[in-house]
């Protein structure tokens, strides 16, 4: 049942009919094409060759959204990305800006933990930094003076982040404890005095710059919005004019107070939907719940004319970005409507945009989220003489000619990066020098972004960049710099998947002299499995491709198809191990009957039948489901873990995504529960609920929690010697990179 995504949706003419606020209901499908799938490799972790699928006819919402991925040619030589960009007084090389995003760092306070997070960016060739809210370097709410430990440190940040000759700017916001309907006219102007307090003293730290976040749920957001602005006075909706007052009149403040060389850049919703239509009490006031809300989003039309207020006010470039009213992520990351594979354009409510027709129709849709503003990006730039810049998963690497031909074409004029560049801090400068091929992917997972930002401080973390997040922590490394060895060692690795992969690149980057072992042809280990299932929107194939890529940069000696025995160890007599070989896989704890098990890497090369049983609540055991589901099979999840367990190892983002989608498709899952019987054609589910289930099967996958596989350091005459990922402690693949790097630090 092998399947690429390009067989999905080749040859799907017009998008399904699927309208907004609706469930995920059925559209006529149009049977796609099939292809020779040359374009990934067919192969399973364990080299066992996928088969074609018993049938290319997949659910109707496979159909509604369908995607190009033949937009990644690189034949460009980046002259638009690495020439002049010019934003009111501050001019620029590259059209690459780091956004103010993508970390807890500034929770550490005024710390050189803080410090460092800038300064690899400015290292990494990022010639203006947005930095996020940092408390510390805002004047104090009471109207005290700031402290003069606060003035030193930001005066520090920009003189260090200056040797490499980057700028930095600071992006506020303001959330008022008060619905802006609610604000007197006197708590408003407080606010946008404070906005010019903040400035004033960040320009006097050597700032260049201050955005004004006027999205999302904030402050001036509210005000321009005809969803949640209900005020009948000049700053009420009213007029166009009213709306913008409370932005126009901050960036006037702003100008007058810090001059016309201080820079003020404003961040606004450029086109929104209402993605949550059963929720909308909540976010503004009763009425909107009995009117229509679709119809209080503000449109392109109306976003450029506000936007033209905010120019003739004073500001010097526009942040453009998507705005959705409810789920946050999307606002900034929105390419998470297309993270489950076959069922692109999902809300994470259970429901699915058909982007033909939502949005206005106006978005990039068919290249997996990919630029996804840029054409409603152009429209506001042909209205107005200010540079304007767009977020989104904006990554030149990713896709050059597309994203450099944007450029070029005048639809936008700067690209504002924030995963890209956190995944691989030297981003901008391996482009420059043509290291395409060294740029550390980001696979969108979401990791990095958990919830609040207390919670981003205490579990986010990315998985490709092991660093992000931990360095100076007490989870973490000491530096973000590599230390050379002081002994070297040689050091057998045995697994090439990506525990292993990146503890040998990390090993051979300090020094030491490493061979790498892998049993089957080819490296990459669960990543190759994983970028099937999982389609191209993850990256996973670039992610091997990557760490495989740095072995040879770093010397690893690779030696593939060798399994390695403890006689091999024994007469290699290396001065380290480190066991990365992968799980064992989980039991199902059942057997009989005549409903087959089949174990987890080899379910899309079976014929499951009708009726399929996915046993298991772990990531892998989702991907299954949601594969199985999108090929039209009745999927019903059984596992004896807790509901909160269930698509754990996923990001929280990924995993609202996965679960609302499968339950809207009919997908149950029965939770602490187990198999008590294999029957014919059928099983018997008991619950820890005291009831028992029968269900039909006709297959049960097993995607039980994966089992640790240590035995092989047992009886080795080798000293030193570690076991890292699923071998050790089996999760996912983040917390593999993280002990590779981890280990190859400690070697």
């Amino acid at each position: 049942m092998g399947i690429t995504r390009r067989e999905f949706l080749a040859g799907v003419g017009a998008a399904g009919l699927i309208a907004a606020g609706s469930t995920l209901t059925a559209c006529t499908p149009t049977t796609p094409a099939t292809s020779d799938n040359n374009d990934i490799r067919e192969k399973t972790a364990n080299n066992v060759e996928a088969s074609k699928p018993e049938t290319t006819e997949l659910i109707p919402e496979a159909y509604v959204n369908p995607q190009d991925y033949d937009y990644r040619q690189n034949t460009t030589d980046f002259k638009t990305l690495f020439s002049p960009l010019k934003i009111g007084s501050l001019n620029l090389n590259h059209r690459m800006i780091k956004s103010a995003a993508g970390s807890a760092t500034y929770l550490a306070g005024l710390t050189d933990e803080l410090l460092q997070y800038y300064i690899q960016f400015a290292k990494g060739g990022v010639e203006l930094i947005w930095v996020e809210m940092v408390a510390e370097l805002e004047p104090p709410s009471d109207g005290s003076p700031a402290s003069p430990e606060a003035i030193e440190f930001g005066k520090k940040l920009v003189a260090e982040c200056g040797k490499y000759g980057a700028k930095l700017g600071y992006q506020t916001y303001g959330f008022s404890p008060k619905s802006v309907n609610d604000m007197t006219k006197e708590e408003i102007v407080a606010f946008q005095d404070r906005y010019v307090k903040i400035a004033k003293q960040l320009k006097e730290m050597g700032f260049v710059a201050l955005e004004i976040n006027a999205a999302g749920f904030n402050l001036g957001e509210h005000f321009l919005s005809r969803f949640h602005n209900k005020r009948t006075d000049e700053y009420g909706v009213g007029s166009l004019e009213n709306r913008a007052r409370f932005v126009t009149e901050s960036v006037q403040k702003i100008k007058a107070a810090c001059g016309k060389d201080f820079i003020v850049q404003v961040l606004i919703n450029c086109i929104e939907e209402n993605d949550n239509l059963t929720n909308n009490a909540t976010l503004a006031t009763l009425d909107n719940a009995v009117t229509l809300p679709h119809n209080k989003v503000t449109t392109i039309e109306e976003g450029i004319e506000l936007a033209k207020l905010i120019e003739a006010a004073g500001c010097d470039a526009m942040h453009l970005r998507l705005g959705p009213l409810d789920n946050h992520p999307c606002q900034f990351g929105s390419d998470l409507y297309f993270i489950l594979n076959g069922i692109e354009g999902a809300t994470g409510y259970g429901t699915q945009w058909d982007f033909s027709k939502h949005w206005q129709g106006q978005l990039i849709a068919n290249h997996s989220g990919a630029g996804m503003l840029i054409n409603v990006v152009a429209r506001y730039k042909e209205a107005l003489n200010i540079p304007c810049g767009t977020v989104t998963y904006m990554d030149p690497a990713h896709a050059p000619d597309f994203f450099e031909k944007a450029l070029a074409d005048g639809k936008v004029d700067f690209y504002l990066m924030n995963r890209p560049l956190t995944t691989d801090t030297e981003y901008v400068n391996k482009l420059k020098e043509g290291r395409i091929d060294e740029i550390a992917p980001c696979t969108r997972c979401l990791h990095c972004h958990i919830g609040s930002n207390e919670m981003n401080r205490a579990m986010g973390y990315c998985r490709v960049n092991a660093l992000t997040q931990r360095v100076m922590t007490e989870n973490g490394p000491a530096t973000y710099e590599l230390q050379p060895a002081e002994v070297v060692k040689n050091v057998m690795v045995i697994g090439g998947g990506p525990a292993g992969m990146e503890a040998a690149r990390i090993a051979a980057a300090r020094g030491h002299n490493v061979t790498l072992y892998e049993k089957s042809g080819e490296l990459g280990g669960d990543l190759i499995f994983a970028h099937i299932v999982k389609g191209p929107h993850e990256n996973l194939k670039d992610f091997r491709d990557y760490l495989a890529r740095q072995l040879e940069l770093n010397g690893v000696n690779v030696v593939l198809n060798k399994e390695v025995d403890t006689a091999l160890i024994n007469s290699e007599a290396p001065d380290a191990v480190v066991l990365a070989v992968g799980s064992l896989p989980g039991d199902v704890g059942a057997s009989g009957g005549n409903v087959p098990i089949i174990e987890y890497e080899r379910f899309m090369g079976n014929d499951t039948g009708e009726n399929v049983v996915v046993f298991g609540s772990n990531a892998q055991a989702f991907d299954a489901a949601l594969w199985l589901t999108v090929h039209k099979k009745k999927v019903t999840i059984v596992t004896p873990n807790p509901d909160e367990d269930l698509d754990k190892q996923q990001s929280h983002h990924a995993q609202r995504f996965m679960t609302t989608a499968l339950y809207s498709l009919g997908v149950k899952a029965y939770t602490g529960s187990r198999i008590k019987e294999i029957g014919d054609g059928q099983i018997t589910i008991a619950s820890n609920l005291g009831v028992e289930y029968v269900i039909e099967a006709d297959s049960i996958i097993n995607a039980a929690d994966l089992q640790a596989n240590k035995s092989l350091l047992d009886g080795i005459s080798v000293k030193e010697k570690y076991a890292i990922g699923d071998c050790n402690e089996p999760y996912n693949i983040a917390m593999a990179i993280r002990a590779g790097n981890d280990v190859g630090r400690a070697l």
